[in-house]
């Protein structure tokens, strides 16, 4: 009873917590911007130990990614409940560059976590950041913040409140400004919440990189007006380097069954300098109110917390995630993503050979259209990640391998193509802020080898490819490669996502020429 909670409680790319509990069961929905499926909500009965059940946007119909930048598709999902019914709101971002952002807001519902989740139900896009409140009075408020394009005014323009009918499917009645932020600016990611009378406004400010944090504000009438925290944030890394977790914001908030109080948070851990390689994570804090009404941190202060007191609570352990993916199943598990569009039977097959995941190659690691990838999160910094593959490529063109990939500008490629004259070679691809290399003087050659394993070791910042054509002797192919690009942190312009690894095939003149992997192994080290 009452361990302890170790941040963060689910580490790798899992950014911009929805906190929710029913009954005795608490749920966590993170975003997850341009992989397929969208939206993971992850499971737990005692705040320590967290499962990945389900991912609400698995369907086209739901929810559609072509095209969508880097960085784009599932902003910030709010997870909710009332009266038997699951609602899931969320953001698909189709563009971000320059003044404008074009964010459709959408509403999903289930009467099981684990879904069926309904066909949307369209909401506004005039901001991002999207939630849904339910007062006491039966009445269901959206809000989302204002996204103010013009020449010389805060792009970050408030806070929005508007009536939502669940009997006409649509927004209704007047829209609200409810709060135009404080001084740290980038007022996003609204939550709201009922106690003592006080409507609680929580928001995320600073931008979401290191000068990120919570801020609270309350008031009497739902449309206000708010007052603010006159602590300040209530949470923040800011000004704190020497702190394990940094970027520490966009907060929300659970009451326990048992009467604690607990702060979903997103976070960031620099795998070295100021990388977050891993992405975005997110962890927990403990809470409690003051006697005037406001939200601190139970150990005080305002800095979040490596090791949190959990709540009164008998220990429930998960299983944990299997090490290796044998490919046995007819159904990828739900720890694999694929990029912007869910898997078609076109490209991606468990069933075409018994016990191999087979790929078609389709178009090119920059594609935002149509690309034959499948990775997982990188979620430690410290694993190695292992395959076999059997592919025959028949000219240049045509490559398979294992991938480390954050978008389509940053990525490192260990792959076998076919070199003219020699035959089937394994050499390494690199890009670095969409600038294109290849980083062996002179590709290895396995031509004659049907199958070929493949290795990728990673330590914080560093990357060792090997291979072996026996699965038992292993040689290393190249130089340790630095992997800093492969964070949010890296490009200019603001990324979110993090790191991924996994496998892929490609086919540029348009064959779709196949490879098969036998299995894939992520072990963390």
């Amino acid at each position: 009873m009452a361990g302890t909670i170790i941040n963060p409680i689910l580490p790798g790319f899992n950014p911009d917590p929805s906190f929710l509990r029913v009954g005795e069961d608490y749920y966590i929905a993170t975003s997850t911007f341009e992989w397929f499926p969208g939206v993971q909500i992850h499971h737990s009965r005692d705040l320590v130990h967290w499962e990945l059940i389900a991912h609400p946007l698995q369907r086209l119909s739901q929810l559609n990614m072509t095209g969508n930048i880097n960085s784009g598709g599932i902003w910030a999902p709010c997870l909710s409940y009332d009266e038997g019914t699951y609602y899931l709101i969320y953001t698909d971002v189709k563009s971000r560059r320059g003044a404008f952002k074009d964010t459709h807001n959408y509403l999903v519902t289930a009467k099981d976590i684990r879904g069926p989740w309904s066909d949307p139900v369209y909401l506004n896009s005039s901001g991002f950041d999207p939630s849904l409140f339910h007062d006491e009075d039966g009445r269901k408020w959206l809000l989302n913040m204002l996204w103010d394009f013009r020449k010389g005014r805060n792009a970050f323009a408030g806070i929005l409140l508007q009536e939502y009918s669940v009997e006409a499917r649509q927004l209704i009645g007047p829209v609200y400004n409810i709060f135009k932020g404080t001084a740290l600016g980038l007022t996003e990611g609204p939550h709201l919440y009922k106690r003592n009378g006080y409507y609680y406004l929580m928001t995320a400010e600073g931008g979401t990189q290191y000068e990120h944090a919570v801020t609270v504000a309350r008031a009497k009438s739902i449309t206000g007006p708010y007052e603010t925290d006159p602590a300040g944030p209530m949470l923040t890394s800011k000004g704190h380097p020497e702190l394990p977790l940094q970027k520490a914001g966009h907060g929300s908030l659970v009451e326990t069954h048992t009467g604690e109080w607990y702060l979903a948070h997103l976070c960031g851990r620099p795998a070295a300098a100021r990388y977050c390689i891993l992405g975005r994570e997110t962890a927990l804090q403990r809470c409690g109110w003051t006697e005037d009404g406001w939200l601190r941190l139970a150990d005080g202060g305002n800095a979040p917390s490596v090791e949190v007191q959990a709540p009164a609570i008998p220990a429930a352990p998960v299983k944990p995630i299997p090490e290796k993916d044998d490919f046995d199943e007819s159904e990828l598990s739900l720890h694999w993503n694929t990029l912007r569009l869910p898997p078609d039977p076109s490209w991606l097959s468990l069933t075409a050979r018994t016990g191999y995941l087979r790929l078609s190659g389709r178009e090119s690691m920059s594609s935002l259209h149509a690309q034959s990838l499948v990775a997982r999160r990188q979620q430690s910094f410290h694993f190695e990640a292992e395959t076999a593959v059997e592919f025959e490529p028949e000219h240049f063109q045509q490559m398979a391998g294992l991938i480390l990939y954050y978008d389509t500008d940053d990525y490192v490629y260990l792959r076998l193509t076919h070199l003219e004259g020699v035959g089937k070679v394994l050499g390494i691809i690199q890009s670095i802020a969409g600038q294109y290399d290849e980083l062996l003087d002179e590709e290895v050659v396995v031509e004659g080898n049907e199958r070929c394993y493949l290795k990728a070791v990673v330590h914080r910042e560093r990357l060792q490819f090997h291979y072996s054509l026996d699965g038992e002797a292993w040689k290393n192919v190249g130089p340790a490669i630095g992997i800093r690009h492969l964070s949010d942190d890296y490009a200019d312009l603001i990324r979110f996502t993090g790191n991924f690894v996994g496998v892929c095939v490609q086919d540029l003149a348009g064959t779709r020429k196949h490879a098969d992997f036998d299995y894939f192994r992520y072990k963390e080290l």
